[in-house]
C-alpha cells in the first residue's frame, strides 16, 4: 500500500514527493487527490512553456481561441499586425470573463458585461464614463507569454518563464521546419475527455508496451518494438525489428542525400523545458499513419520531394506529444481538467492547398488516431479506476517504459522545485 493516502497541507504534499519510489509508478493520491490537481496546475502548468496551438489555427487578423488551464483562462489572438499575443481572459473592471467561445475572430475584443473594450494588442480602448484621472493605460489585458516555434505556439503563464526554453526551439526547427506548418490548415481537430488523470494520459502516451494488444490501427504502420532494446526484444517481435532496421537504415539515406536531420535528441528529464525528437521509420509504405502506410493527403508539405519519410516524432513536458509525415502534421495537447478528468486535443494539418475529397479523404487522414485515441481512452480509464482502490501500489516500470520513468522524474523535480521554501 502507499504510505501517503492523503495529503492535506504543504508538509504533506512535499512528504508525498518523497514517497515515491524510484523506477516504479506513482502512489495513488498523484491520481486521486484535489489537493494533488491543484498543485499540478500551480507547479507543472503555470510554471512550464504549454503547447496550446498552432498558427493556422489563428490564420487571420482577428482569429482567436480560448483555453483554460486549471482556474486561468487564457486568450490567444492574431492582432492587427498579424502578431499572435496571449492575455488573460479577464476583464480589467470587474473580472468578468471577456470571450466565452473556443474560438471565433473579432475586431476588438469586448467584454459582454459593461463593454470595456480592448484592441488585440490588450489595450483598452473604450471603458464608457469614468471618474475623473481614470487612465486607461493602467488597464489594459494583462499578458500571458506566447511564443511560436516554426508554427507551434507555446505559453506560459509564469512570470519568468523556462529559459532554457531558448535552446529547445534552436535545437527542434531543424526537424520541423521542412514541413512547413504555417503553411498548412486545419483538416480536423477532435477534443476527447478522458475519464483519467492527465499524467496517467501522458504516461500512456510515453510507451508502446501496450501498443501490440491495444492499437491495431496503429501499428499498421508504427514498429511495436518501440522501445525495446535489441538485447531487450522479445523473440515474437524480432521480425518487426527486422523490417524496422531496415526501414531505419533506408529512412537516414534519404534524410542525408535531402539534408534533413533525423538523429535522437533525448532529454526528458533533468531540464525545466524537457523534450525528446528524432526521425523514425514507418511500418508499410513508411509514408503516413494509415492502414497501409501510404500518404493520407497527395499534396506534400512544404517542399518535400518525397513521400516516404517516416515521422518526425517530438515529446515536449508536460503536455503533448507531435507526429509531423511528409503529407500531414498531427498535433496532440493534454490539459487537466479534473484529478480524473484531462482534455486530449488532436490536431491534423494538411497543405493549406490540398483540397478535401480530391487530395485526400478526411475519414483516411483521421482514422487511425481516431481509433488510438479512443482505445487510449478506455485503457487510462481503467488504470484511473484501478490507482483509485485501495489495493492499488504502485508497481516498477520495465526497461520499455523508461520514457514513463523520466516523466515521472521530470514531474516530480517541478513539484520538488516548487514545494522548496
Amino acid at each position: 500500500m502507499t504510505l501517503v493516502t492523503g495529503p492535506t497541507d504543504m508538509l504533506d504534499l512535499a512528504r508525498l514527493v518523497d514517497s515515491r519510489i524510484p523506477g516504479r509508478a506513482l502512489p495513488a493520491p498523484f491520481y486521486t487527490s484535489r489537493e494533488v490537481h491543484e498543485l499540478d496546475v500551480a507547479a507543472v502548468f503555470a510554471t512550464s512553456w504549454i503547447f496550446v496551438a498552432t498558427e493556422p489555427e489563428i490564420g487571420e487578423a482577428g482569429d482567436y481561441l480560448t483555453l483554460d488551464v486549471g482556474p486561468y483562462s487564457i486568450i490567444v489572438v492574431r492582432d492587427d499586425d498579424e502578431q499572435v499575443r496571449a492575455w488573460h481572459n479577464v476583464c480589467r473592471h470587474r473580472g468578468s470573463r471577456i470571450l466565452t467561445e473556443p474560438s471565433g475572430s473579432v475586431g476588438n475584443i469586448v467584454c459582454g458585461y459593461h463593454q470595456w473594450t480592448y484592441g488585440t494588442d490588450g489595450r483598452l480602448l473604450h471603458a464608457g464614463t469614468q471618474a475623473p484621472g481614470f487612465d486607461r493605460s493602467c488597464f489594459g489585458l494583462k499578458p500571458v507569454h506566447v511564443r511560436s516555434v516554426s508554427g507551434l505556439l507555446f505559453v506560459s503563464l509564469a512570470e519568468q518563464p523556462p529559459a532554457d526554453f531558448d535552446d529547445v526551439a534552436a535545437r527542434i526547427t531543424p526537424y520541423l521546419e521542412p514541413h512547413r506548418i504555417r503553411g498548412t490548415k486545419v483538416a480536423a481537430q477532435h477534443d476527447l475527455v478522458e475519464h483519467a488523470n492527465w499524467k496517467l494520459v501522458m504516461e500512456n502516451n510515453r510507451e508502446c508496451y501496450h501498443c501490440e494488444g491495444g492499437h491495431p490501427e496503429l501499428t499498421c504502420t508504427f514498429f511495436p518494438s518501440y522501445g525495446y532494446t535489441p538485447e531487450e526484444m522479445p523473440r515474437h517481435l524480432q521480425p518487426a525489428y527486422a523490417r524496422y532496421l531496415a526501414a531505419e537504415a533506408e529512412l537516414e539515406r534519404t534524410c542525408r542525400e535531402r539534408g534533413l536531420p533525423y538523429e535522437k535528441i533525448e532529454e526528458l528529464s533533468g531540464r525545466a523545458s524537457a523534450f525528446r525528437i528524432q526521425r523514425e521509420a514507418l511500418d508499410g509504405a513508411g509514408e503516413s499513419f494509415t492502414r497501409d502506410g501510404r500518404a493520407a493527403s497527395r499534396r506534400l508539405l512544404g517542399d518535400l520531394d518525397v513521400a516516404r519519410l517516416g515521422r518526425t516524432s517530438m515529446h515536449h513536458q508536460p503536455n503533448s506529444w507531435f507526429h509531423l509525415l511528409s503529407d500531414h502534421v498531427v498535433t496532440f495537447t493534454v490539459l487537466p481538467i479534473a484529478p480524473d478528468r484531462a482534455l486530449v486535443r488532436t490536431t491534423w494539418l494538411v497543405h493549406a492547398d490540398a483540397v478535401e475529397g480530391v487530395d485526400y479523404d478526411l475519414d483516411t487522414l483521421t482514422e487511425v488516431w481516431d481509433h488510438t485515441n479512443e482505445q487510449d481512452g478506455t485503457l487510462v480509464a481503467r488504470a484511473q479506476a484501478g490507482v483509485s482502490s485501495p489495493a492499488y501500489e504502485p508497481g516498477p516500470y520495465a526497461p520499455n517504459e523508461s520514457h514513463v520513468d523520466a516523466f515521472c522524474d521530470w514531474y516530480l523535480s517541478r513539484v520538488r522545485e516548487y514545494l522548496q521554501p
